[in-house]
């Protein structure tokens, strides 16, 4: 028996030798969420592109629907090779592209900076997660593809003069290291300054929350269900609610808090979007504010009442998310991911 066997023996999990292996858990669960984030993106791409007005923004937006569009090809490549069914996702019914404008064209940059991020995220982990050389070889070309886009959507937000810096502190003169368990700070006795770990984080927050304020506001005049413009409106009041938390974190340190989207809807009531897209949409936002405040708060954890704000926070997101779930299974729009049947475990 070779080393390859006695690992699969011992183990009870196959050694990747190349593209004639079967795809793995990991491989599948990446590809089929990049498919659909994919699908997302190019129709909102598609939208956002049609009522763009500054030429250099809009050059933008070509660049990154190019770039999911080829991402979308690749990734039904591999589902035929494999035979796999290609998800059902989103049609041209989902976007009408003759639709007003919705958001002004510095809230449009900000909704392709977010897709970027995303993507970004999304690649990178899947990255990690890839073993078989067709799939590893994917992930690791379209990682640059969203990080190029982003970088040109920040450096178009700060030629135009509306990128929100987090705030600044004072360089440290010289290394520092924790004489007490003092540094680890609670609700009792004198607090230390935050860390500039930590005000990442709350300004992050801060600037997630507005942006999805801002989103769910345009979303809560468009949609058409009942159902789906109160779950908008609760998105919004969430959003509203945490970041008045994060201000207040910031105002307490002597940080100055002043950001606001109040002219990023331009007032259209006409929907360039479907409920289902506007769904789907909300529904990845809702995975990205998780995990932002996941990372919050494992790096969260010597300031305890921090911790405590993004874990309470967390919880709230994902109440929210499984809330937008149940809403999208009542009305038919939820796929569900590729999932190993009762057959398969037992056999394998």
């Amino acid at each position: 028996m070779n080393s390859q066997q006695d690992v699969q023996t011992l183990t009870g999990y196959s050694v990747s030798r190349g593209n004639s292996e079967r795809l793995t858990s990991s491989e599948l669960a990446n590809l089929w969420a990049s498919y659909l984030d994919n699908d997302i993106k190019i129709r909102v791409v598609k939208y956002l592109l049609q009522v763009v007005e500054d030429k250099d923004i809009k050059q933008v937006f070509k660049q990154a629907l190019r770039m999911a569009e080829e991402h979308l090809k690749k990734i039904t490549t591999i589902y035929k090779k494999e035979n796999h069914p290609i998800p059902h996702g989103l049609s041209d019914e989902d976007v009408d592209l003759n639709a007003p404008k919705l958001f002004s064209d510095e809230f449009a940059l900000s909704i392709l900076q977010s897709i970027a991020e995303s993507r970004v995220e999304g690649y990178g982990t899947a990255l990690t997660m890839s073993a078989r050389p067709d799939v590893l070889e994917f992930f690791y070309e379209s990682l640059n593809d969203p990080a190029s886009v982003l970088k040109r959507t920040i450096e178009l937000a700060i030629s135009k003069g509306f990128y929100m810096r987090p705030p600044q502190i004072p360089i440290p003169k010289k290394p520092e290291v924790a004489k007490s368990q003092n540094f680890i700070t609670g609700f009792f006795g004198k607090k230390r300054p935050l860390t500039a770990i930590e005000i990442s984080h709350i300004f992050s927050g801060l600037n997630k929350n507005l942006y999805r304020k801002t989103l769910f506001s345009g979303f809560s005049q468009i949609a058409e269900n009942d159902e789906v413009r109160r779950y908008m409106e609760r998105g919004k009041e969430i959003a509203s609610k945490h970041m008045k938390i994060f201000a207040q974190t910031l105002t307490e340190n002597n940080f100055p808090v002043s950001m606001d989207w109040n002219s990023a809807i331009v007032g259209s009531n006409t929907t360039p979007f479907s409920d289902k897209l506007i769904m789907l949409y909300v529904r990845v936002t809702n995975v990205i504010q998780s995990n932002n405040y996941g990372k919050a708060l494992t790096v969260a954890g010597t300031k305890r009442d921090l911790a405590i704000d993004f874990a309470r926070l967390t919880l709230e997101v994902l109440k929210y998310a499984e809330d937008g779930i149940n809403i999208q299974i009542k009305h038919g729009w939820f796929e569900e991911p590729p999932q190993a049947s009762g057959e398969y475990r037992q056999i394998h």
